[in-house]
């Protein structure tokens, strides 16, 4: 059920951003009309007609709604996303290139932030007040306080004029850029792309380790975790066997928005460090008026959402099998 009712969800949701994207006054047509001004010297009447022109060449001059069918069809029927209006090239393309570099980095981002975030969640509370507890609860404030993009300014400043960094917008070194994959490859991606991680990773963790802290410290106090104790259980085998796995449960369907949180943190320092990702793409694309661009990234973001949600239902359920009785009953 859930499955089917993402299906309008998206429909509806492509409505609402197709018609955002196209709020703001002007469009592509007019990029063309002030690249030809300012680069090709014409007059603002040969400008104009040369931006109408670009208009009804690629039916940017029919009315909204038009529009937006034609690209909807176009999805539905031959999976065509549009064509490229910036980039010269199908949506589809432009989406291929850059959208697994995203996921990937977003991915990896998330799994350390969630496996980071917990284990300092499980170091705090068993090491309540102390000043263990403090330092976590410390990083945890700043990761929740201070905005990414100002962290991946902090960076580049720090890496530009005081470690003398070249080429931080790009993914490898001009050496690697056309290289067949190797080790020495891995290593100089890593290299490039540690400062995205990082900064993503420590706006993640934050959540999760305040979340597991308070879960885990209810959990510590509830009489099932008395009577364990009581058995002469060890300390140990009463937090990682009877309090974690309980407390873990809201951490599970919090999964459900992580992974886009995770994907828009990337995405927001990914822009900072100009990376060939989906963030400068968007970015670029809405300066123009690419809307087709603009529209299908934003769609994939919202079946992340969507998806995310659907995965974390699932994985509460495997974990908990309350859930899966209670959803059982209401079938």
């Amino acid at each position: 059920m859930r499955i089917a009712s993402a299906i309008p969800l998206l429909f509806i949701l492509s409505i609402v951003t197709f018609a955002i994207i196209q709020a703001p006054p002007g469009d592509y047509g007019d990029y063309i009309r002030s690249q030809a001004i300012n680069q090709g010297g014409a007059s603002y009447e040969e400008a104009e007609a040369q931006a109408q022109a670009y208009r009804i060449a690629n039916g940017l001059d029919k009315p909204l709604p038009v529009q937006y069918m034609n690209w909807l069809v176009g999805i539905v029927t031959r999976g065509d996303f549009g064509h490229s209006l910036f980039y010269n090239k199908p949506v589809g393309d432009v989406v291929a290139e850059r959208l697994p570099r995203t996921l990937i980095l977003a991915l990896v981002c998330h799994l350390l932030a969630s496996a980071i975030g917990i284990a300092f969640g499980i170091l705090a509370a068993t090491r309540q007040y102390s000043w263990v507890d403090t330092l976590v609860s410390g990083i945890s404030f700043l990761g929740m306080t201070v905005p990414r993009f100002l962290m991946a300014l902090i960076m580049v400043y720090l890496l530009v004029f005081h470690f003398n960094v070249s080429e931080i917008n790009n993914f490898f070194s001009s050496r690697y850029g056309g290289a067949p994959w190797s080790w020495a490859k891995f290593v100089d991606l890593l290299k490039h792309v540690w400062p995205v991680i990082a900064i993503a990773v420590f706006g993640g963790l934050a959540y999760n380790m305040r979340v597991m802290r308070g879960n885990l410290l209810d959990t510590l106090n509830a009489q099932y975790i008395e009577t364990a104790r009581a058995k002469g259980l060890s300390e140990r085998q009463v937090i990682m066997r009877h309090a974690v796995p309980n407390a873990l449960h809201p951490l599970i369907m919090y999964q459900g928005v992580a992974l886009p949180y995770m994907l828009t943190g990337e995405i927001e320092v990914a822009i900072i460090f100009g990376l060939a990702t989906v963030g400068p793409a968007i970015v670029g694309s809405m300066q123009v008026g690419d809307v087709y661009v603009t529209a299908t990234f934003m769609m994939v973001l919202a079946a992340t959402l969507i998806a995310g949600n659907i995965i974390a239902d699932m994985l509460l359920a495997l974990v908990d099998p309350r859930v899966r009785i209670g959803g059982g009953r209401q079938s």
